[in-house]
């Protein structure tokens, strides 16, 4: 099986920490230069240090807010002249929770925004690249909810379908340029994010964090929470020379918690 990203330069978004982190370490042991982007920049060069280096691979830090989409443009203008991007993990962290109905309009303005917005803003940076190439990997690490609303997720589950959509119709037209585009659906997983949402549904219910941590595990047929790099080593696969003929598809990396085919 050919996994060789030898040559390759991956941007991973959102990797200071969680999945974004955990698949900038697997894409670097893969072979590829790997450039990490989020708004921490400390955080980011503590990442880079500690990503497996051989002799040749260069890794980068770059501090970008993606809310700020017209500096993230120039960000990326000035990257891809250096070193076009061959792979792109497209990951940002996840809206705060609550019911759909009580959002308001801003709630979903900033949603689109971060996940839909400048995402497109991204691929718009890096695609040239990767048509030159003739190869190129879009990777969105999206949510289960495109397939099943999750309760208490309401913005999150509206702008991750329009994602998932964006994405089926990039997969379309990028596929005869030999760039995939794909989705990552991650369930449970131990990361900031799902911290959030214990705490958002503990205050919201008054039910304690064991409580809520062993009703969602009743939920997960492998019984446990995944850790970042389960998710990330798919997102890394997905990324490979070997998953070439893999297009347009959203794959649950949920412990088989999903009730739909």
């Amino acid at each position: 099986m050919d996994l060789d990203l030898t040559g390759r330069h991956a941007l991973v978004c959102g990797a200071s920490e969680g999945i974004g982190r955990a698949a900038a370490h697997e894409l670097a042991a893969l072979g590829a230069d790997v450039t990490v982007l989020a708004r921490r920049a400390q955080a980011l060069e503590e990442v880079v240090a500690a990503l497996p280096r051989r002799d040749a691979q260069r890794h980068r830090a770059l501090a970008a807010d993606l809310l700020d989409r017209e500096s993230l443009r120039d960000t990326l203008d000035a990257l891809v002249a250096k070193a076009p991007v061959h792979i792109l993990v497209n990951n940002s962290g996840g809206p705060p929770g609550g019911p759909v109905f009580a959002a308001d309009e801003a709630a979903f303005v900033a949603a689109f925004g971060q996940h839909l917005l400048a995402g497109h803003a991204l691929v718009q940076a890096v695609v040239p690249g990767m048509r030159a190439a003739g190869w190129g990997r879009i990777v969105n690490v999206v949510s289960t909810s495109v397939y099943e609303p999750i309760a208490g997720l309401g913005v999150s589950n509206t702008v991750r379908g329009a994602v998932a959509g964006w994405a089926k119709t990039l997969s379309r037209e990028l596929g005869p340029h030999g760039i995939t585009v794909n989705n990552v659906l991650p369930g449970y997983t131990e990361t900031a994010r799902i911290e959030q949402i214990l705490r958002d549904r503990t205050a919201a219910s008054g039910r304690s964090r064991e409580e809520l941590v062993a009703t969602m595990l009743a939920s997960v047929p492998v019984g446990r929470f995944a850790r970042a790099e389960e998710p990330a080593g798919v997102i890394a696969f997905l990324c490979s020379p070997a998953a070439a003929y893999v297009n347009g598809v959203s794959l649950a990396v949920d412990g088989g918690r999903m009730q739909s085919i």
